[in-house]
């Protein structure tokens, strides 16, 4: 290859590098993301929830063989603070630990989960009526 080929050439290379590297610090205009200082996974609670159910047994553990301290309504606003799945034989479960007018575990099929109390009373509002 000639000197005059290959001067061509890295003057081609050059300026094609100088092409992508200005493309990519070129400043678009968008706003960079700024992330929240603290980690949504570090909230206290889940959320609250709303029971769906007519009836809804509180238990001591995330099992339909524990103790009832208690039951909810329809209706029922609870503060959802954890969620753990529980395998028995062939069948899975999701139960959740809440806070309310008794504290304990329940399905959570009888429930549904809102992100705030503002949310979960207005669906507790429509669901009773």
């Amino acid at each position: 290859m000639s000197i005059k080929v290959f001067k061509k050439y890295s003057q081609v290379i050059i300026f094609l590098y100088i092409a992508i590297l200005s493309a990519c610090i070129r400043n678009t205009g968008e706003e960079p993301i700024i992330l929240p200082q603290s980690s949504p996974l570090s909230r206290l609670e889940i959320g609250y929830g709303v029971v769906n159910s007519s009836y809804t047994h509180v238990m001591d553990k995330p099992d339909k063989e524990g103790s009832s301290p208690g039951y909810l309504r329809k209706g029922s606003i609870v503060k959802v603070l954890e969620r753990v799945a529980v395998r028995n034989k062939e069948t899975a479960e999701t139960w959740l630990l809440v806070s309310g007018a008794f504290e304990g575990w329940i399905a959570e099929h009888s429930v549904n989960i809102y992100d705030n109390e503002a949310q979960a009373k207005t669906a507790a509002e429509r669901m009773i009526q």
